[in-house]
């Protein structure tokens, strides 16, 4: 007859395995706070006191039926410290005695065959795993805890919340300080899409408004194309009032400009223009021989 583990023992291994779990999948909840939490708590304290209540009345039975002699030695045992038992069932050998005791009554070939128990580790883990699903199902169904798609809405509500508190701090963006990027031409397309396309047509070849991929351009304000182009964005065409002040009329901020202007650089000036076979409008406007 075994020792058991002491209550202490098992309530503190059960509170942090409730606490562990919290902590791997709910690290942002503040579960110290959540009712399921302490609701996980309770329940693990009361499924550990029913083990232990049971535990004792089967320990009681068994123990009326030991002889004198062994009822002497289960009870030098458990007067044992638990950490030195503990340490004992990790290093010592059975003995001869004890394995008699659980020697199963068939073997092959000179070996026989133990009849050991689960190491109650393994069993507390087990039934704890399966309580905890249930909880866990039930908390992910009529819950908000470890919701997926939640989770990502209050993620992706933060990094725009920091996003937009960073650019209140940011440096302001300017004609004089925007500068082209090959990672803000790739953002720049999508916002072209958005607010470009409809004239100057599906990769800047053009349309309503002239083709920005060629050489020709009606407006040349400034000496290079990605300053040129967001010079436009922010002034708007003299000679053409439908290319309107983007930023001054608040439809693109400045840092959405610059991606736009990185953009329209890179189909201008690190691709080959779209000819008017290739469906690109003709060209309009002069010639113009840009900066780099």
């Amino acid at each position: 007859m075994k020792a058991r583990t002491p209550l202490y023992i098992q309530i503190l291994l059960t509170f942090g395995l409730v606490w562990f779990a919290f902590e791997m999948f709910a690290p942002d909840s503040g579960y110290f706070s959540n009712i399921l939490f302490w609701l996980s708590q309770i329940i693990g304290l009361l499924v550990t006191l029913i083990v232990k209540s049971v535990g004792d009345l089967t320990e009681i039975k068994y123990f009326k039926s030991l002889s004198e002699e062994d009822k002497k030695a289960y009870v030098a045992l458990q007067k044992m410290p638990f950490f030195k038992r503990l340490w004992d069932s990790a290093v010592k050998k059975q003995s001869v005695k004890e394995e008699n005791a659980i020697i199963i009554d068939h073997g092959f070939d000179g070996i026989t065959e133990l009849d050991n128990s689960l190491p109650k580790w393994w069993l507390g883990l087990f039934y704890f795993g399966c309580i905890y699903c249930v909880i866990y199902m039930f908390a992910y169904a009529f819950s908000d805890f470890a919701h997926q798609e939640k989770e990502y809405t209050k993620e992706y509500t933060s990094q725009l919340a920091s996003i937009e508190e960073y650019e209140k701090t940011a440096p302001k963006i300017t004609l004089e300080t925007a500068k082209y990027s090959a990672e803000d031409a790739k953002e720049g397309e999508e916002l072209f899409k958005s607010n470009c396309v409809s004239c100057h047509g599906d990769g800047g070849k053009g349309g309503i408004g002239p083709n920005l991929t060629d050489q020709n351009w009606i407006n040349h304000e400034e000496k290079s194309v990605f300053k040129n182009v967001y010079w436009m964005l922010e002034n708007g065409s003299p000679n053409n009032p439908a290319m309107r002040a983007f930023i001054k009329d608040g439809t693109i901020s400045p840092r959405d400009a610059e991606k736009i202007s990185s953009y329209v650089y890179h189909i201008n000036q690190e691709v080959a223009p779209i000819t008017v076979k290739e469906g690109g409008a003709a060209p309009q406007g002069d010639p113009v021989k840009w900066e780099e």
